[in-house]
C-alpha cells in the first residue's frame, strides 16, 4: 500500500499547507491523547485506592472534560480543514484535466471514449474526496501519534512500550500485502465501472437510431448484463475490504492483549502501580488506532486512486509548447506542404496539402467525403497541429503563434455545432458577451433564425430542428464580426426556399473578411471568389 501518490502532491499545490496544518493538529492530538490517559488514570487511582471523593477530584476531572473538548475541537478543525482542501484540490484537478483535454484538440479526443472521459472527470475525480479528506490526515496522524504514544508508554513501563514496538509493525505488514490485492480489485471495479458508463452513454446517444432498427431492447439487455458485473465487482472488493479490515482488527486486538496480560500479571505481582498500570492500558490501543483506521481510510479512497492513475495518462501527456507570435488576420493564410497523418492505418487525413487563402475573398472548398475539408479547417483553427509542413498566417507559423490571440479573431461553424441549454439569444450572444440585443437580432435575421430568440433550448439544442440549430450557430459567428470566418456546411439540413434566403443576405456578412467555406452546394460556391478542389491534396479550380 503506497504511502501517498506524490503525483497529486505535485499537482495539487494545496494539500502540502493542508499537511502542515495535519501535522500541527496531529500533535495536538497526540498530547492531549497522553494527557487525558494520565488524569483518567490518577483520578481512577485516587478514587479506588487513595478514597478521595468528588470535592477533591474536581480540578482533575474538570481538566479531563477540557481535554476531551480540546479533542473535539481539534478533530472539528481537522475536519474542515480536510474537506477545503479536499473542495480545493479536486477543483484544481479538474481544471487541469479540462485544460490539458483542450490542450490535445479534437484531434486526440476524436480516439477516446467520451463515456470515459466523462466519469473520470466526474466520480473519479469526486472519489478522490476520501483519500484527502481521510486517508492523507489520517497518514499525518501514524507518524505522530503512535510515537508519542510510545514515548510516554515507554517512560512508564518498558516491558509495554517493548511489546507495542515489536507488535506494532505487523499492522503495516499485513496492510501492505492487502493493498496489493485491494489495488488490483479496485482497478478492476473502476474499469468495468467506466465500461458501462461509456455504452450507457453511448446508447442514450444514439436511441433514436436504434428504436427505428428495433434494436433498443437488445441495448437494454447490454446494459443489464455490463450492470451485473459491476455489482458482482463491486462485492468482490467491498469483501477484499472488510476481510482485511478484519485482519487489521484481530492484529490490533491481539497486540493490545499482550500488553493487559503483561500489565496484569505484574500489577498482581505488586511490580507494578496501579495509575501505571492504568496509564498503559488506556494508551496502548491508541498507539494502533491509527494505522487500524488507516487501512479503512485506504480502502474507501482506493477507487480514487485507481482514477487518479487514469487521470494523470492524460493530464502527463506531452503538448507543444504555447508560443508566443502574433498571427496577422488580416493577410493570406497559406499552408506548406502539410501532412496530417490519419488516427486509423492507411491513407493520411492531409497528404502534402499546399494551398493558399488570400484575404479578403470567399474561398470555396469543394471535395469528396474524407477528401480533408475538416480537417483544413482544424489547421486554419490550430486544433489540428500538422504533422509535417506549415500553416502560415501572415508569415508567422501557427505552431509558434499565440493560439488563443490568433482565435480572437476567427469565428466558426463546424460540421456538428453545440448549442447549450438557454435561450436562442443566449447561445447566439456566446459569439460576443458584449453584443446588445439589436445586434443580436441583426445576426439572427442574416442567419435566417425563424425561431423566437427567446425560445429556451435543452442539452444541445433539445427543441429545435437540424437545420434550426445549424442557424442558430451560423448566426453566433455572424455576430462574432471577426476578420476570419471558416463555415462548414452552413446549409446543411436547410430547405431550399431558405437555403435561397441565406443566399441572399451572406453576401453582407461575408463582405470585408477572409472567408473559407466547405460546402457541397454549388449555389453557395457561386458566392465564391475562388474554388479549391480538396482530395487530400489542393489543386486551384
Amino acid at each position: 500500500m503506497p504511502a501517498v501518490d506524490r503525483r497529486l502532491l505535485r499537482y495539487a499545490r494545496g494539500t502540502r499547507t493542508f499537511l502542515v496544518l495535519s501535522g500541527v493538529i496531529g500533535t495536538a492530538q497526540a498530547v492531549l491523547i497522553v494527557v487525558q490517559a494520565w488524569l483518567l488514570a490518577g483520578i481512577i487511582a485516587d478514587a479506588f485506592l487513595g478514597g478521595l471523593g468528588l470535592d477533591r477530584l474536581r480540578l482533575p476531572v474538570a481538566a479531563l472534560a477540557g481535554t476531551l473538548l480540546g479533542r473535539a475541537a481539534l478533530s472539528w478543525i481537522a475536519e474542515v480543514v480536510a474537506q477545503r482542501c479536499s473542495a480545493a484540490v479536486k477543483s484544481e484537478l479538474r481544471v487541469r484535466f479540462v485544460e490539458k483535454i483542450v490542450a490535445l484538440g479534437p484531434r486526440w479526443l476524436t480516439g477516446e471514449r467520451s463515456g470515459e472521459l466523462t466519469t473520470l472527470a466526474t466520480r473519479g475525480i469526486d472519489a478522490l474526496d476520501d483519500y484527502f479528506s481521510r486517508y492523507l490526515p489520517q497518514l499525518v496522524l501514524v507518524g505522530v501519534v503512535p510515537l508519542v504514544v510510545g514515548a510516554r508508554m515507554l517512560a512508564a513501563d518498558w516491558l509495554s512500550a517493548l511489546i507495542v514496538v515489536v507488535t506494532l509493525p505487523l499492522i503495516p505488514v499485513f496492510m501492505v500485502l492487502v493493498g496489493l490485492t485491494t489495488k488490483a480489485a479496485t482497478a478492476r471495479h473502476w474499469a468495468t465501472l467506466q465500461t458501462l458508463a461509456h455504452h450507457f452513454l453511448d446508447v442514450l446517444a444514439g436511441l433514436g437510431t436504434l428504436k427505428v432498427f428495433g434494436r433498443s431492447r437488445a441495448q437494454v439487455e447490454t446494459i443489464r448484463r455490463l450492470a451485473d458485473r459491476q455489482r458482482r465487482t463491486t462485492l468482490a472488493t467491498l469483501r477484499i475490504a472488510f476481510l482485511s479490515s478484519l485482519v487489521l482488527e484481530l492484529v490490533a486486538t491481539l497486540s493490545v492483549a499482550l500488553v493487559a496480560v503483561s500489565v496484569g500479571l505484574r500489577l498482581v505481582e505488586g511490580r507494578l502501580s496501579l495509575e501505571t498500570a492504568l496509564l498503559v492500558l488506556i494508551l496502548a490501543p491508541e498507539a494502533y488506532l491509527p494505522l487500524r483506521l488507516l487501512g479503512a481510510h485506504y480502502h474507501a479512497s482506493a477507487e480514487g486512486l485507481a482514477a487518479a492513475d487514469q487521470l494523470f495518462t492524460v493530464v502527463e501527456q506531452a503538448t507543444p509548447e504555447p508560443g508566443h507570435a502574433i498571427p496577422d488576420p488580416a493577410a493570406a493564410i497559406v499552408l506548406r506542404g502539410v501532412t496530417v497523418d490519419s488516427r486509423e492505418p492507411g491513407e493520411p487525413a492531409v497528404d502534402d496539402l499546399s494551398l493558399v487563402i488570400p484575404p479578403g475573398q470567399v474561398t470555396g472548398i469543394v471535395g469528396p467525403s474524407g477528401g480533408g475539408k475538416s480537417t483544413l479547417l482544424g489547421l486554419m483553427l490550430g486544433t489540428v497541429r500538422p504533422d509535417r509542413g506549415q500553416v502560415l498566417a501572415g508569415g508567422t507559423d501557427l505552431a509558434a503563434a499565440d493560439l488563443r490571440r490568433w482565435r480572437r479573431d476567427l469565428a466558426w461553424l463546424g460540421q456538428d455545432p453545440v448549442l447549450f441549454a438557454g435561450s436562442v439569444a443566449d447561445n447566439i450572444r456566446l459569439g460576443s458577451t458584449t453584443a446588445d440585443e439589436l445586434a443580436v437580432r441583426r445576426a439572427a435575421a442574416t442567419a435566417r433564425v425563424d425561431v423566437p430568440l427567446d425560445l429556451v433550448l435543452g442539452e444541445r439544442g433539445a427543441g429545435v430542428s437540424a437545420g434550426q440549430r445549424r442557424r442558430i450557430a451560423l448566426a453566433r459567428a455572424i455576430l462574432r464580426d471577426a476578420p476570419v470566418l471558416l463555415l462548414d456546411e452552413p446549409t446543411e439540413s436547410v430547405d431550399p426556399e431558405t437555403e435561397q434566403a441565406l443566399l441572399e443576405s451572406l453576401p453582407a456578412a461575408f463582405a470585408g473578411r477572409t472567408v473559407v467555406l466547405v460546402t457541397h452546394r454549388p449555389a453557395l460556391l457561386d458566392l465564391c471568389d475562388h474554388i479549391v478542389h480538396l482530395d487530400r491534396t489542393a489543386v486551384p479550380a
